[in-house]
């Protein structure tokens, strides 16, 4: 009893250690390398409470190491955008300026049905009233619906600074230059990137910025 009580109470403390480290994300917030490190620890820990002749310590040793692991690749994804993108995948456009973008679509393994489908969740139906369509990595739809005043949207409303770092793709996906936004964020008192958190291209073509300091 004494051994069932010491590795049950192990075995949910190290599972603690990555809720902690997962955050406060739902379950559809997850990148696929987070939801299967859980899956595999979680596992793991149960053939360790479950199985007596497993050896124990050797067998935490390694639940240890991959939690190490797991900790490691979600700090290098808050220090690196690249890492970021390879762990969560980048969002995909399937609407752009009211056209279906059909060679996203067949990229993404979708249909037409499976996009009005997904359109459907979203509270649309009709692809003539979406302005953009977005596949978010969690595999959620994102709508901008069209302005009945103004129609399309000048711009899709983008992230083109994050963390200091200018997305240069994403200023190309606008037809914008690095001058651009360079003459814009000193218009807002900011000499470079490296004092923005976060800068958006909005709707209208307006930069929103926020700076590092509050």
């Amino acid at each position: 009893m004494f051994e069932i009580i010491f590795r049950v109470s192990l075995g949910f403390a190290i599972l603690l250690v990555l809720v902690r480290v997962i955050g406060n994300k739902q379950l559809g917030q997850l990148n696929v390398f987070t939801y299967i490190s859980g899956i595999v620890i979680g596992s793991m820990v149960g053939d360790i409470i479950l199985h007596s002749d497993i050896d124990f310590w050797r067998s935490m040793a390694g639940v240890a190491l991959w939690v190490v692991f797991a900790i490691c690749v979600e700090l290098a994804s808050l220090k690196s955008i690249k890492i970021r993108e390879a762990l969560d995948g980048q969002p995909i456009i399937l609407i752009k300026k009211g056209k279906i973008m059909y060679a996203a679509l067949k990229k993404e393994r979708l249909n037409t049905d499976d996009l009005t489908m997904m359109l459907r969740t979203n509270s649309v139906f009709a692809v003539a009233d979406v302005d953009y369509a977005i596949l978010e990595p969690n595999g959620d739809l994102s709508v901008l619906k069209k302005q009945p005043a103004t129609g399309l949207s000048k711009y899709l409303p983008t992230t083109v600074i994050s963390e200091g770092k200018v997305l240069v793709k994403n200023l190309r996906e606008l037809d914008l230059t690095e001058n651009w936004l360079a003459d814009a964020l000193r218009t807002q008192g900011f000499s470079s990137p490296g004092d923005v958190v976060y800068a958006e291209v909005q709707g209208d073509g307006q930069l929103f910025v926020q700076g590092c300091k509050l």
